[in-house]
């Protein structure tokens, strides 16, 4: 496939955060309810890579989760709006995806667990928000419109694809292209080799996170932000970093963020969506290795340094 193919009007749709912003909330606490059922059943693997959900054909999945002499699957439908429960021993269960409460998602999602004699327990505090509701309690959220929710996959996968195209350059430490739902945002990162500062004051969360120098490019699909964004830091900035010229002209430093922003709608509407955000992956982590003086010979592929 290529850039051309990809760049299709509908592989990145408009996404204005006003028109489905209700979704967006409940969604958030939805992935959170999924995704924290890996966290409670797979070991702790570094960075906290055990964690996010992926990017597939149809939605979002936890991928395999060992459970016993078995193993389990759940994923995210946002084709047929739907949540799917798949068990190694052939079984299938199925939840829709509806406009519903939280603490009704909640409840109805640890019913389908049982019904295939999956049990397990989840800390039912939403985090990396603010004012959070127990799951629960939670009836505050309870909005589901498919038309945004299959927009958001739409851009999760162009952007998977393009996220996987720039990884694919780097033959160093990489995770892997991966979704965060406490924080929300798709995310690639590359790793110098060495550990990072201490970060004494730091939560222990944030400690496993940034142990050791990181670049990292990544999506946010809006909240906190006005508006859905690409974004690419390093950790920590190098002197220099902020003032980096980057590309394409749309993108600029937030210094309240510290980190570099592309507008979404900047990619969506540039003559190839995928170059734009490729060129934006690509400067950014280029001015960030030089300037922190990365060992760029050994962790790149011979073709992909443009400086």
């Amino acid at each position: 496939m290529t850039h051309t193919d990809r760049d299709q009007p509908h592989c990145w749709p408009s996404l204005p955060l006003e028109s489905w912003q209700d979704t967006y909330a409940t969604l958030h606490m939805w992935t959170q309810i999924v995704g924290k059922v890996r966290l409670g059943l797979t070991p702790l693997v570094n960075h906290w890579w055990n964690v996010p959900l992926y990017v597939s054909a149809q939605g979002l999945t936890t991928s395999q989760i060992p459970y016993g002499d078995r193993a389990f699957e759940v994923w995210f439908d946002f084709v047929q709006h739907r949540l799917v429960l798949q068990t190694s021993d052939g079984e299938v269960r199925i939840m829709p995806l509806v406009a519903q409460s939280v603490a009704d998602f909640y409840q109805d999602f640890m019913k389908l667990l049982r019904s295939a004699d999956i049990q397990v327990k989840i800390w039912t505090m939403p985090v990396e928000i603010p004012n959070p509701i127990r799951f629960e309690e939670d009836r505050v959220h309870a909005a589901y419109d498919p038309k945004f929710a299959e927009r958001f996959w739409r851009i999760l996968l162009s952007a998977d694809a393009v996220f996987n195209e720039f990884r694919s350059k780097f033959v160093g430490k990489s995770s892997p292209v991966h979704f965060f739902w406490g924080s929300f945002d798709l995310a690639v990162t590359r790793f110098s080799g060495r550990r990072a500062p201490e970060l004494p004051d730091a939560d222990a969360i944030t400690r496993e996170a940034y142990s050791h120098e990181a670049s990292s490019v990544g999506f946010w699909p809006g909240s906190g932000f006005g508006s859905a964004a690409f974004y690419s830091y390093m950790a920590p900035a190098p002197e220099g970093f902020k003032d980096a010229l980057v590309a394409p002209k749309d993108a600029y430093f937030d210094a309240q963020l510290g980190e570099f922003i592309l507008k979404y709608d900047a990619v969506r509407t540039a003559s190839s969506p995928s170059a734009a955000l490729l060129e934006f992956c690509q400067s950014t982590y280029d001015a960030g290795a030089r300037l922190g003086n990365w060992d760029r010979k050994s962790l790149e592929r011979d073709d992909s340094r443009t400086n």
